[in-house]
C-alpha cells in the first residue's frame, strides 16, 4: 500500500530484541501506535522512513509499557525516589508537559517524544497578500 508503513515484526525484533512479545501482540501494539501516529498518506511525517522510525517507538514504549504491568508493576510515572528499609518508593513524571508525561515513562516514548516536537510546534506562514478589510 503506497504511502504508509507496514510493520515488519521481524525488523522489529532485531532492532528491539529484548521486547519479546508474539506476533498476535505486536500488531495490537501497532495498532495502538497508528492511533497515536498517523499512518496514512495524510500523515505529518511524510517520510516512511521517519514514519516507521517513530511507530517502532511507539510500539516498543506501549511493549514496556505492557511487560511492566504484566509483571504486577502497575504505577505510573518515574521514580523520584525509593528505599530499601521497609520498602518506599514515589513516582513522579518531573519537569514535563502534560502531554508529555505519558511517553517519558520509558526511554523509547521520551525518544519519540524529542523526536516528533518539530511537528508539535505552530506553523506561521508570512505572505505578501494583503489582509482583506472587514466592514
Amino acid at each position: 500500500m503506497d504511502g504508509v508503513v507496514v510493520f515488519d515484526k521481524d525488523k522489529f525484533r532485531q532492532l528491539y530484541p529484548k521486547l519479546d512479545f508474539n506476533d498476535a501482540q505486536l500488531d495490537m501494539f501497532f495498532l495502538e501506535a497508528t492511533m497515536l501516529l498517523n499512518n496514512t498518506p495524510c500523515s505529518c511525517v511524510k517520510s516512511l522512513v521517519e514514519r516507521e522510525l517513530l511507530l517502532f517507538l511507539l510500539v516498543a514504549h506501549l511493549a514496556t509499557l505492557q511487560a511492566r504491568l504484566d509483571s504486577g508493576n502497575e504505577a505510573v510515572g518515574r521514580v523520584g525516589s525509593a528505599s530499601e528499609g521497609s520498602v518506599s518508593v514515589s513516582m513522579d513524571y518531573g519537569q514535563t508537559t502534560p502531554g508529555e508525561k505519558w511517553y517519558v515513562q520509558t526511554p523509547y516514548g521520551a525518544k519519540y517524544w524529542q523526536l516528533t516536537a518539530r511537528y508539535r510546534s505552530a506553523l506561521y506562514v508570512v505572505t505578501n497578500y494583503p489582509m482583506p478589510v472587514r466592514r
